[in-house]
């Protein structure tokens, strides 16, 4: 079997299409749950622990037009995957920039499901790490939800740490727990 060959770029207006039509599900056996002990007024205590599932749970990744089209700035990040043998759009990084806290953050790190394992991911996280760098930011964060467990392990696995949690951070009230890494 060859080697599989991509390129990454900037984003283009022109791609959000096909970004939007990428097959972004995942299944999963476990989840991050959360639980809150209130012990007194002054103590309480946030632990996640992994869960494994009774059954496999099968997650449509809720895919963003408008965050999309806000990454086009040349102030944001918005990467590309595309194939160079058959050039179609295999997957995206969406990143945004905090300067004042020489931040980036991750919204977005998507990989069409039939593709997945191919180090696309690892790429597009690799090229956003040198665009941080470039404008000179010190740390990364990404986000994701609690029940996402392949974009936890794929993230840890990067050598990225827990650093963080929202429980009402996305839309539908699912939440999101943050990771983060140095730059420098």
């Amino acid at each position: 079997m060859s080697a599989f060959s991509f390129v990454i770029r900037d984003g283009l207006q022109r791609d959000i299409p096909q970004c939007l039509a990428i097959d972004s599900a995942y299944t999963t056996d476990y989840v991050w749950q959360m639980s809150i002990q209130h012990k007194s007024a002054e103590n309480h205590q946030i632990l996640f622990k992994t869960e494994h599932l009774p059954r496999e749970m099968h997650v449509t990744y809720v895919k963003d037009e408008r965050r999309l089209k806000l990454a086009l700035t040349a102030e944001q990040c918005f990467l590309v995957a595309i194939g160079k043998e058959e050039p179609t759009l295999l997957g995206y990084l969406v990143m945004w920039q905090i300067p004042a806290h020489r931040l980036a953050i991750i919204q977005d790190i998507v990989v069409d499901r039939d593709i997945r394992r191919k180090r696309i991911g690892t790429r597009l996280l690799n090229v956003a790490k040198s665009w941080s760098r470039e404008k000179t930011l010190t740390r990364m964060h990404l986000e994701t939800q609690t029940k996402n467990y392949p974009a936890i392990a794929f993230i840890q696995n990067a050598g990225f740490s827990f650093c963080g949690y929202n429980d009402q951070y996305f839309t539908n009230q699912d939440i999101a727990v943050f990771f983060g890494q140095s730059l420098r």
